[in-house]
């Protein structure tokens, strides 16, 4: 999601587009003429700067043709908004090892403002333990491609190594950094990701519970994943949800599926340390390769069935979209123009309403945001039915032409 409220997408092909939530009209920005897309290879992650008003820069990573060899590469494009373009191209990073497949990759910029790409093995296993080797890790780069000072090995991009191909990263606002790891054809992965570790691959998959690898996992400071797959169901985007929208997920690691086509919701522990469920949503729309969280609380899910691994309907692909519809916010909007008076308050059957202007709408909540009641005013005043309400706390919101402003309200 974009500080335009747009979403911004990738296609495989080569594709970057905004797209309107609202409408679902798909506007094109740029298709870039380098990408070579051949099995899953093509345009891949996607990030754009936080600054994003001053510094209107949108990094992308995919891969490319030179010399006849499959590589891939982190650029920088730069946004005109007056003209809807994106242009400007600025590699920073490339001549990475690729093959068809295992790749990665995904994009985030941390608040420090430097840049985290993960990258596959390329089908190239030991590379994954290799320090002189781009491939099978996460990567840290400065944003103009340098390598930060205070990287794990000075001089190196390496963030963690022991890799094999993950397609997930998020972190969330207090720092702690997750991603999603596809196994072989066993041990898909949720890893929390901790500077300077070694994620195992190939000589551990999934937990250290082998001889061999708990040996390999003792020497080398191997993280253990937080939960594994067996069969696999190989696990795409990855995001965090923590919004009062949807409850129920709040505290959540979101996981879309491709070969399970399936929602997956993590809860979290209050460490983060620990997943303590796991919960599946949307089990009827294939496979499930995209993930966006909107900052009013709805997730966008992209579907993946026309990348050649999937059967795809006469809709496809698409993009879905969930939200809560009985949930309204309880920040006000411009409530100091919005001042209205309950009374009584604690109240048992019924309670008064005196209010600023006619032709308000009032509705009544319950403390997860749930509209129970409803009613439109004519006047300046109102009578609240609050008759089969449960005894607790309720939120009685007013709207008016000049803004909204919500009142906790108390029934006996």
């Amino acid at each position: 999601m974009g500080p335009d409220n747009f979403i911004w997408a990738t296609e495989r092909a080569g594709r970057i587009s905004r797209i309107n939530p609202n409408t679902g009209a798909v506007l094109p920005l740029l298709t870039i003429a380098d990408v070579t897309q051949n099995n899953e290879s093509g345009l891949l992650g996607m990030v754009l700067h936080p600054d994003f008003a001053t510094q209107p820069y949108v990094y992308v990573v995919y891969n490319y043709t030179e010399q006849g060899a499959l590589k891939e590469k982190l650029v920088r494009l730069t946004y005109a908004a007056a003209a809807g373009t994106l242009g400007d191209p600025l590699v920073l990073l490339g001549g990475i090892a690729a093959t068809t497949t295992h790749s990665g990759s995904r994009l985030i910029i941390l608040p420090d403002r430097t840049l985290l790409m993960t990258t596959g093995d390329a089908q190239q296993q030991p590379e994954a333990q290799s320090r002189a080797s781009l491939n099978g890790k996460i990567l840290r780069l400065n944003l103009d491609g340098s390598i930060p000072a205070d990287n794990p090995a000075p001089g190196s991009y390496v963030y963690t190594l022991g890799h094999r191909n993950p397609q997930g990263l998020v972190q969330l606002a207090d720092g702690r950094l997750y991603s999603s790891e596809h196994g072989p054809n066993n041990d898909d992965e949720i890893n929390k990701i901790e500077v300077g570790r070694n994620y195992g691959w190939p000589t551990v998959e999934g937990l250290c519970n082998l001889p061999a690898e708990a040996a390999f996992c003792a020497a080398n400071n191997v993280r253990e994943p937080l939960t594994t797959w067996t069969p696999t169901i190989a696990p795409a985007a990855l995001k965090y949800y923590d919004h009062p929208a949807i409850p129920g997920w709040r505290g959540s690691l979101l996981v879309a599926a491709l070969g399970g086509r399936r929602l997956v919701q993590l809860p979290l522990d209050a460490t983060g340390a620990t997943i303590t469920a796991r919960n599946e949503f949307l089990k009827d729309f294939g496979r499930l390769r995209s993930l966006c969280v909107s900052p009013d609380g709805r997730v966008y899910v992209g579907t993946s069935n026309r990348d050649g691994r999937g059967t795809p309907g006469a809709t496809d692909d698409r993009i879905l979209v969930l939200e809560n519809r009985a949930y309204m916010p309880t920040a006000n909007r411009n409530a100091a123009a919005v001042k209205f008076d309950i009374f009584p308050n604690p109240a048992h059957q019924q309670a008064s309403l005196t209010l600023p202007a006619p032709g308000a709408h009032v509705t009544i909540c319950d403390m997860l945001g749930r509209r129970l009641r409803e009613q439109s005013v004519a006047g300046l005043t109102a009578t609240l039915d609050l008759t089969g309400l449960p005894t607790g706390r309720y939120l009685v919101a007013v709207a008016t032409a000049a803004g909204t402003a919500t009142k906790p309200l108390s029934v006996e």
